[in-house]
């Protein structure tokens, strides 16, 4: 709880390849997962200031282990460290070799859980998940444009505002690249996350109808 509460702390609206581009001084603290890194040590800070100390009736080795759980749990929302470790956890669930008392099973779980967490907005229902979509799409955008106006580089067509029309189909495929797969495995481990699975196949079908429309000039994607 205490990781997926912090995981986005002090956020700066853009992602981690271009406070590594603008030789941001974060870049110059952490040599990857840069905002991940930068997260934690707010969610420390917070932890450690008078008043909000709610771990100190733990023993040091506890303690220890509950910050190195923490922070592994909010790495874990970085989607380059996802997809590294996915397949480990795809694979052993698919051959039934999910051990749930097998701590290393148990923090491979615990990572997947954070990213079904950090992008639970796409099974919500769709009023909800197209909103998040439009502000997320903003606040890209804005990227992009810092992109050319600070770095006097191109964006990628999901930080481009000129290829808003594309938002749709993007959001396909980020469901069929990332979220799908994810929400599968985790209602085969539980019923109780098939809410999930059910909510991002319905919004999957939401915006495959806009990507054909857009495809078609019907629409001219979101924002």
């Amino acid at each position: 709880m205490i990781a997926t509460l912090s995981h986005d702390l002090d956020h700066r609206g853009v992602n981690n390849s271009y406070i590594q581009r603008s030789d941001h001084p974060l870049a110059q603290l952490y040599c990857h997962s840069t905002m991940e890194h930068h997260h934690f040590d707010q969610c420390l800070m917070i932890l450690n200031s008078p008043g909000n100390q709610i771990l100190s009736g733990l023993s040091l080795d506890e303690y220890k282990a509950t910050l190195k759980m923490i922070e592994k749990a909010i790495l874990a929302t970085d989607l380059a460290l996802y997809m590294k470790k996915r397949e480990d956890f795809f694979e052993l669930t698919k051959n039934n070799q999910f051990v749930w008392v097998d701590e290393h099973h148990r923090d491979l779980l615990r990572s997947m859980l954070m990213t079904a967490c950090d992008i639970s907005a796409i099974t919500k229902p769709w009023p909800v998940q197209k909103r998040v979509a439009e502000l997320v799409a903003t606040e890209f955008f804005e990227q992009g444009d810092k992109e050319r106006r600070e770095l006097n580089i191109e964006p990628t067509d999901l930080m481009n505002r000129e290829k808003r029309d594309k938002i749709p189909s993007m959001q396909v495929s980020f469901i069929d690249a990332i979220c799908i797969q994810l929400y599968e495995t985790l209602a085969g481990l539980s019923e109780h996350c098939s809410p999930l699975l059910e909510g991002c196949q319905k919004n999957r079908q939401h915006w495959k109808r806009l990507a054909d429309d857009c495809e078609k000039g019907l629409v001219n994607g979101l924002v």
